[in-house]
């Protein structure tokens, strides 16, 4: 029999023929797709005054009331699907086209909210209120990282069908695509609240070995499971045998054994960026988008291996900016630094998409699969504007997570590993690109669906799977 008939996946090469070779959007379609979202949850957080308190039931709640409970809760997730994430996909798939007109109504939206609050509510506030908006920056970390996560596991999946704009994809060599920001993502929010960003610098290598753990079982796991089944894997990507889950540990690993201060952090990340950045120019960049590729276990995985430069020096600077916005404060001074933090992550947001034009006009354009310098700033740029966008809520008085932000940000990383599992089963089960585009839509909006409900479930019962 033919082996490629006995495979698991026997459309394999079709797949990866189908996220390969391509150029990417632009940074401005880039930038109102980064404007949608944080968009969408702010306008949900001022619809969300009355939204549910998780609370555990007490073992002398009659049957009658735990009834209610649920049906409150799985209509909250309902609201919060309809209202973020089911926009999001259509704007994502069949409404791509009109991301430019949807960006912009939405910002008049949240502009007039802004100027309806503003007007009904009065001009003075008591110092408890005042306190109370200071501490709204965590929440809006916490958004932050559920946006990145809520696109991160829409696009794994819907970039396998047709309906997916190739354009938002990753890049093959250079090019800004949507699905390029992804690594980028993680690494910049996992440095902007880690502990060397809390100053809390000192690391037992025990601890720093623990950390890592679960990310490089993530990684082999991942690598077995796409042999074992012939899964589709694009070689230009990180390289034969590398990926995310690989990437996300050696930084942390680097991070770990090399610690520095924060106020010293972002020096030493530029210059790796700098001096990394300079090796490319210098012929490093033709190697490692070249089909060459000998036996040995570097060469095969050179993409993942040199990148490691670009994400380390990537971390090294968020570690900094997180320390000096958001952990650089102390207590009486917050009332006054809630303004100054807002005012300063819009100024870097400029700064950075500033960077990235002058960078990928005049140095050398962005490119994922290197992690150059353009990439870097294009990343950091994205982030900060979602960032800045989220930081909004903050103006709309009593102005609360949504349900599905608190479910998400409950369980970021067991989500992602549940959204890594339902694609694979997903693309093994169905022919992705045969599907009709209702049929596409249909299972994108099952698949999310699924997602918002396993993850509301896993809040309400009280279920964090932590094994580090």
């Amino acid at each position: 029999m033919d082996p490629l008939q006995m495979s698991l996946n026997p459309n394999k090469h079709l797949k990866e023929e189908f996220v390969s070779n391509l150029t990417g959007s632009s940074m401005l379609e880039i930038a109102s797709l980064s404007t949608i979202v944080p968009i969408l949850m702010v306008l949900r957080h001022w619809n969300c005054s009355n939204n549910l308190t998780v609370i555990s039931h007490k073992k002398n709640d009659d049957f009658a009331r735990g009834n209610k409970f649920w049906r409150d809760c799985i209509a909250s997730l309902l609201m919060d699907f309809l209202w973020v994430i089911l926009p999001i996909l259509s704007v994502f798939t069949v409404l791509s086209d009109w991301a430019h007109f949807f960006a912009v109504s939405l910002m008049l939206i949240l502009l007039f909210c802004f100027l309806v609050t503003r007007y009904m509510v009065s001009s003075t506030t008591n110092s408890e209120e005042r306190i109370e908006s200071v501490y709204s920056i965590r929440s809006c970390i916490s958004s932050y990282r559920v946006s990145m996560m809520i696109v991160t596991c829409l696009c794994i999946l819907a970039v396998d069908f047709k309906i997916y704009p190739r354009r938002y994809a990753k890049t093959e060599t250079y090019g800004t695509g949507l699905m390029d920001l992804g690594v980028g993502s993680f690494v910049v929010a996992n440095a902007l609240v880690s502990r060397q960003a809390r100053n809390l610098i000192c690391v037992k290598w025990k601890d720093a070995i623990r950390s890592v753990t679960p990310l490089l079982l993530l990684g082999f796991g991942r690598l077995i499971f796409t042999a074992g089944v012939d899964y589709q894997v694009h070689v230009g990507e990180y390289g034969v045998h590398w990926n995310f889950f690989f990437t996300l540990a050696a930084v942390s690993l680097l991070t770990s054994i090399i610690c520095i201060r924060p106020c010293y952090s972002g020096p030493l990340g530029s210059l790796i960026l700098i001096g990394y950045q300079m090796f490319l120019m210098c012929g490093l960049n033709n190697y490692l988008l070249s089909d060459e590729r000998t036996n040995n276990i570097v060469s095969q995985n050179k993409e993942g291996f040199f990148s490691i430069f670009g994400y380390w020096g990537m971390y090294l600077v968020g570690v900094q900016l997180g320390n000096r916005l958001l952990f650089g404060h102390t207590k009486s001074k917050q009332i006054r630094s809630i303004v100054w933090i807002r005012m300063s992550i819009w100024i870097f947001c400029i700064l950075f998409w500033l960077m990235t034009i002058f960078l990928d006009k005049y140095v050398e354009r962005v490119s994922r699969r290197m992690c150059n310098l353009g990439y870097v700033t294009f990343v950091l740029a994205q982030n900060f504007q979602v960032l800045a966008i989220l930081s909004l809520s903050d103006l709309i008085p009593g102005s609360k997570l949504s349900l599905l932000e608190e479910a998400f940000n409950r369980n970021l990383l067991g989500l992602f590993v549940l959204a890594n599992i339902l694609t694979g089963v997903t693309n093994l089960s169905v022919d992705t690109l045969s599907a009709s585009p209702l049929v596409s839509f249909s299972i994108l909006v099952l698949y999310t669906f699924a997602l918002s409900l396993l993850g509301g479930f896993a809040l309400f019962a009280g279920v964090n799977p932590k094994f580090w």
